[in-house]
């Protein structure tokens, strides 16, 4: 069993992938070819966004938007505590302060009252300007726009979406990433939709800063001349390559992948339900389940279990083993576990089962008899 099956997707896919491999290696065009464009006006279209840039990365997805913005040195960027890395990281990379905040203990995503009880600190303290709000819509989830939207208004903020883990997702129909002033999302291969690579993409409105992106995303060049670099920038391009295998598994994710990944979760939930803290999807909301996080009753038991599921053959992963403020690149700001009781509750209890969309109910079942007979145990 895989933890996500990747060949099984190609598997279903493979006439459509390889006919688009094959047309690029035809063409030549391996940088910014007609793919990468096409591709860019589907995910605009499906996302419900007037632009979508397509780069090299999730993470340089996030640089670039704050590079645009102008975001550096004595701004302050809000992001949750409980994420990968690079939601605060590129926000150093840019000599900004990234202000770290705990989450929810039910959806996992930024907490809307300690954001906001931490913007207050950092206001009245007197030394960063509050700038930016990143948001992550972690395991799938969109994290709570409807509140956080409110919170960036009320002290004149931004709001960039991470929907890395988050494409599919949506709240009363609103998809992620069209959330905020912009929004991205990453291509990895283990996300909702993957590439066979690197790959990301952002998304926005506006139309001034969709024109500035695609001049700092190749190096700051005119877009008449590209051998006139107006602006300092950096080269962060999706490949002709990407874009061809994303477009089919785009196809597929519209179609059927969306509903098949729902129709796993719920096949976990009735099994595991009150037999474990099983995702929680608030009303009105849609995940595009990233990850099926469940959470034990200690970090004896989940420890437990994980070692149980691999004896088993079945894979699982712990998403996030710590907190961003335990990162050792952060111990200098002298954060204490104390002020993120929520993400060391979750570091200490989390635990992700296998989860694709090409995943069978005999499958699902085989899981949670594992789980099922280790609780008994």
């Amino acid at each position: 069993m895989q933890f996500r099956d990747l060949n099984a997707q190609y598997l279903h896919l493979r006439e459509k992938i390889d006919a688009g491999i094959a047309s690029v290696l035809g063409t030549g065009h391996f940088i910014l070819g007609e793919q990468v464009r096409e591709l860019e006006g589907k995910l605009a279209a499906y996302v419900g966004t007037k632009h979508c840039v397509a780069c090299a990365n999730g993470t340089d997805a996030l640089q670039l938007v704050m590079m645009s913005w102008g975001i550096g040195p004595g701004d302050a960027v809000f992001t949750s505590d409980f994420t990968f890395f690079a939601s605060a990281g590129t926000v150093s990379i840019l000599g900004a302060t990234p202000v770290l905040v705990d989450i929810d203990p039910q959806t996992f995503n930024i907490c809307p009252d300690a954001l906001e009880k931490a913007i207050q600190k950092v206001l009245a303290e007197g030394k960063l300007i509050p700038r930016v709000i990143i948001p992550v819509d972690l395991f799938g989830l969109p994290a709570d726009y409807p509140r956080i939207e409110k919170i960036a208004e009320k002290y004149q903020m931004r709001i960039l979406e991470d929907g890395a883990q988050g494409f599919g997702g949506a709240i009363d129909g609103k998809r992620a990433c069209s959330y905020g002033e912009a929004a991205t999302t990453s291509f990895f291969p283990a996300k909702p939709l993957g590439c066979y690579g690197d790959g990301g993409a952002i998304f926005t409105d506006d139309d001034a800063l969709e024109i500035h992106l695609r001049s700092i995303q190749r190096q700051g060049a005119s877009p008449v001349d590209k051998y006139d670099n107006q602006l300092i920038g950096m080269n962060s391009r999706l490949d002709t390559l990407q874009a061809a295998i994303l477009l089919p598994k785009l196809e597929a994710f519209e179609e059927y992948e969306m509903d098949a990944a729902n129709q796993v979760a719920s096949w976990y939930t009735q099994r595991l339900q009150g037999l474990v803290e099983t995702p929680v999807v608030p009303e009105g909301y849609l995940s595009a389940w990233a990850q099926y996080t469940i959470k034990l009753k200690d970090q004896a038991a989940r420890d437990g279990l994980k070692e149980y599921l691999m004896e088993q053959g079945i894979p699982s992963m712990i998403y996030y083993p710590r907190g961003l403020h335990q990162q050792t690149a952060y111990l200098d700001m002298g954060l204490k576990d104390e002020e993120f009781p929520h993400t060391i509750d979750a570091i200490r209890r989390v635990l992700s089962l296998p989860m694709h969309p090409y995943l069978q109910e005999e499958d699902v079942a085989r899981v949670c008899d594992a789980v099922i007979a280790y609780l008994k145990e």
